[in-house]
């Protein structure tokens, strides 16, 4: 990270700024970490980003590495034991729905070879570029693909997919790049062929 960089975000706090400048609209492809960002951007639901992303090393401990085949067979009392848990969002109904999620997940995989292949699907396996916006009010919160893939994503058995949950998962994993203008970052991705 280097302090004289012009941002879209961050800016003042080095765990932000190291999220913008090393993940933040960068490709994932690999399946754990695609579903690590879905349940994260899922327990975001009404809270900022800054909080998930200070708890994210306590979500992976208490989530087993956010293995889905672990977190499909959660029991009770793994509920409970994830409800007692201060570092993460307590919050009964994400962490149910990260247990359905996770079986879904599964079907997926077993249906599309991997949650790669099926996921950026939406985005005809490429990196969407945003509409090169100068202020964060200019950013969409939502796209017909993050409607299609919540759309999807819902048939499928999962929860707390909205569009804009969905929208800013394809921010985060590098499906819509949306890094602003003036951002460094935006200087950088205009210059390569974004493909997955």
């Amino acid at each position: 990270m280097i302090e004289d960089r012009i941002r879209c975000f961050g800016e003042g706090d080095p765990l932000m700024a190291a999220y913008h400048d090393e993940e933040w609209g960068v490709p994932v492809h690999d399946d754990r970490l695609l579903f690590e960002h879905l349940i994260l951007d899922c327990f975001q639901a009404g809270l900022s980003w800054r909080v998930i992303l200070n708890k994210r090393k306590n979500f992976r401990r208490a989530f087993n590495g956010f293995h889905a085949k672990k977190i499909a067979g959660y029991s009770e009392e793994d509920i409970e034991r994830l409800l007692s848990s201060v570092g993460i969002v307590r919050n009964r109904l994400k962490i149910e729905a990260t247990i359905d999620n996770a079986k879904a997940f599964l079907n997926i995989q077993d249906s599309f070879n991997s949650f790669d292949e099926y996921i950026w699907r939406f985005t005809d396996f490429r990196t969407l570029k945003g509409r090169g916006a100068i202020c964060w009010e200019e950013v969409p919160t939502s796209s017909p693909e993050s409607e299609a893939m919540a759309e999807d994503l819902k048939g499928r058995g999962f929860k707390f997919v909205g569009t804009t949950i969905c929208y800013a998962f394809m921010q985060a994993v590098g499906m819509v790049d949306d890094h602003l203008i003036g951002c460094f970052r935006f200087r950088q991705s205009s210059s390569r062929v974004l493909k997955a």
